[in-house]
């Protein structure tokens, strides 16, 4: 069985916006990689790395879903003690000049498209701070696999409730078997 996919924002999803500072236990153990540039890194706490790659370990494949562009895996993904990961190449907005995609209900968020094709019929995780009940609905209508589309609170990124309910669920979907 393949793993399942497991689609990651990072702003307000690894990057916690109601973090006003760096995570102070983190600053003198991690100092960040001298190609962060990013000004936002130093409010990802660096163990979530850790907590990534145990979810990878349940069978999950990681992929970047965010508009971070290669600072993902230049800048993050060494900050969270992680390998490149691929990333979701999002459409050009007028790349299909000519040609419009038929509107999709009021409050789709515009990852949800194609993050439903890059999945390709496979079960998958789509972890995000903007997820709303139109994505969900338009996946379960569009996507024949088992999709999981949860939402994090951008104050506070992703939680140990957050981790827990992403285990449980990629364990049940990947069967009897993965116990």
């Amino acid at each position: 069985m393949s793993p399942v996919l497991l689609f990651l924002d990072i702003d307000g999803t690894l990057v916690p916006f109601g973090a006003d500072r760096p995570y102070p236990v983190y600053e003198a153990a991690f100092p960040l990689p001298e190609t962060a540039a990013h000004p936002l890194l130093s409010r990802v706490d660096p163990a979530l790395g850790a907590r990534l790659a145990r979810l990878a370990a349940l069978g999950c494949e990681p992929v970047w879903a965010t508009t971070w562009g290669d600072d993902a895996n230049t800048c993050l993904a060494p900050w969270l003690g992680l390998p490149a990961l691929p990333a979701v190449d999002w459409p050009d907005e007028d790349q299909d000049e000519g040609e419009e995609a038929p509107a999709g209900p009021r409050g789709l968020h515009w990852k949800t498209r194609p993050l439903v094709a890059r999945a390709a019929g496979r079960p998958f995780v789509w972890v995000d701070d903007e997820i709303t009940d139109a994505d969900r609905a338009w996946v379960a209508a569009h996507h024949p696999a088992p999709a999981l589309l949860h939402r994090v609170d951008h104050r506070y990124g992703l939680t140990d409730r957050d981790f827990a309910v992403l285990a449980e669920w990629v364990t049940d979907a990947r069967g009897p078997a993965a116990r």
